[in-house]
């Protein structure tokens, strides 16, 4: 049976609550770097990201999925944001790749802050347009959080489920092929015993 503690409500409440992502690196002339994440259906996915100057040399970045369909994309870039909703239970990345017009180029300091889920909602603009008090845009908040969480337990039971009938599958086939195995070296022994006795009366060495 499928159970859920406390300190599992704990971790994903605490992964929604820090539901956003910043990290930084150097981007090597002429390479690129890719950042991947599967995300569930119908996820709002936002992104903010700023490049160094770098004398001529261009950094490119583009986000697509698995398959290859691109989500965002934009050339020479030195800050800006992003946005999209993904479509699919999928993995997608979001790939800087750095280019050097003329010279020997030199390494420079990329900066990404991605949010998903509550967190890349713009709830400003609902308190605006359905003309909300703070504390009915934070319930509102609230409720889109607990309907996540809840979305989340339900996959993960779902998951659950598949892998028991996975290993409940795999344990009946492990069984039927132990049994067949053990048939064979029963025959297999029993024509051996029925070929030496035919062998030794051959020759004449038992009765």
């Amino acid at each position: 049976m499928f159970k859920i503690n406390g300190w599992s409500i704990f971790l994903i409440l605490l992964v929604y609550i820090f539901d956003s992502e910043c990290i930084m690196w150097h981007l090597d002339p002429n390479t690129h770097k890719c950042l991947k994440e599967e995300l569930h259906q119908n996820v709002p996915v936002t992104g903010e990201f700023e490049v160094s100057e770098a004398v001529n040399q261009k950094v490119d970045y583009v986000v697509r999925d698995s398959k290859g369909h691109v989500l965002s994309q934009r050339e020479d870039i030195s800050k800006g944001k992003f946005s999209f909703v993904t479509e699919t239970y999928d993995t997608y990345e979001i790939c800087f790749i750095s280019r050097v017009i003329q010279g020997r180029g030199v390494s420079q300091e990329v900066s990404l802050i991605t949010k998903h889920g509550v967190e890349a909602k713009q709830y400003e603009g609902i308190q605006e347009a359905a003309k909300l008090k703070p504390i009915e845009v934070e319930l509102r908040r609230l409720e889109d959080l607990s309907n996540d969480i809840v979305h989340d337990f339900s996959i993960m039971r779902k998951r659950e489920e598949e892998m028991r009938d996975t290993n409940e599958s795999t344990n009946n086939r492990v069984l039927y092929f132990s049994i067949f195995s053990m048939c064979c070296l029963l025959a297999l022994a029993t024509w051996q015993v029925l070929y030496l006795r035919r062998y030794f009366k051959a020759k004449k060495l038992i009765e």
